[in-house]
């Protein structure tokens, strides 16, 4: 498979490796994406399992939970300039829409735009905001919870994080719970965790994850001739620190680094004199895996791949 000036680029923003390295690497894996970060991390050039697109998108995400109703929603709805975003207008519409999906919960934005708001369809409305306000306009996704929850917008739009907790009504309605629930979301926010709690993690993901750890150490010239027990253990070690690092409850508690999350969601428990389990969490940031516009940088890689 061939791959191009722009593909280099692309590999070199998902990873932070250098444009070199980055063309080795697609070189090395025939110009597959997954293959090429696989060689990337087994030679402890990248340091992140995360594939992260270049954002290109703007608009707002928004996030609202109804203590009522036991709803939360978060939404991401797209729009060609940041410009949009400080729209009154759009703000409005976004804000509506996240009403509607509470309300009626659709299955999909599909489903979304069928339904009904002010007396037209989701759909008409959008159609109509986008001759109102010039820009083209997309409902991007959308995630709804039942049942109790939290939420959470930062930068105005950038981030929008919704978080859903198994706990009694009693304390549910504490306004300590709705001080500890912000802190969740903006946990969440902040250190982006990929699963919730180790069980979440796949079996499949662990052992990609130990391949990928045991070929760093085999790659490190210090490391590389200690027994296999020992690599053995070097490996588990650092499985431990996978997740620490991508699972919610296991993180060190951004407000408190001493404990993880999940040992602040049992103090607060104790706190409260109920208990506090975290259920699940979505964490949309606005325009994340969408494509930006190719600029001139392209240029400065396309002598690298001739």
């Amino acid at each position: 498979m061939a791959f191009t000036a722009q593909d280099v680029m692309k590999l070199r923003e998902m990873t932070g490796c250098g444009m070199m390295d980055c063309k080795k690497a697609l070189t090395e894996s025939d110009g597959d994406f997954d293959k090429a970060i696989e060689f990337l991390r087994e030679k402890g050039l990248a340091a992140a399992a995360k594939k992260a697109s270049r954002i290109a998108a703007e608009g707002m995400v928004y996030a609202v939970a109804d203590a009522a109703a036991k709803v939360g929603v978060v939404l991401e709805v797209n729009a060609e300039t940041d410009f949009v975003a400080k729209n009154e207008t759009f703000q409005t519409f976004v804000k509506d829409v996240a009403e509607v999906v509470k309300a009626q919960n659709p299955a999909d934005v599909e489903a979304l735009l069928a339904c009904v708001m002010d007396g037209k369809t989701v759909e008409a409305a959008l159609q109509e905001k986008i001759l109102v306000i010039g820009e083209n306009i997309k409902i991007r996704r959308f995630a709804r919870f039942e049942g109790v929850c939290a939420a959470y917008v930062h930068g105005g739009g950038t981030h929008g994080v919704l978080v859903a907790f198994d706990t009694d009504d009693a304390t549910a309605a504490k306004p300590e719970f709705a001080a500890f629930g912000k802190d969740v979301a903006m946990q969440v926010a902040a250190a982006n965790p990929t699963y919730l709690d180790e069980a979440a993690v796949p079996a499949s993901v662990i052992e990609k994850e130990k391949e990928i750890l045991l070929a760093q150490i085999s790659n490190d010239e210090k490391l590389a001739n200690k027994p296999d027990q020992v690599k053995a253990k070097m490996v588990e070690g650092r499985i431990g620190k996978f997740y620490k690092e991508n699972c919610l409850v296991e993180q060190a508690f951004v407000k408190d680094p001493d404990i993880s999350v999940g040992k602040y969601v049992e103090n607060t428990a104790k706190e409260l004199g109920g208990e506090i389990k975290v259920v699940k969490f979505a964490r949309f940031e606005k325009g994340e895996g969408l494509e930006k516009r190719v600029d001139d940088f392209a240029a400065e890689v396309a002598s690298m791949t001739k």
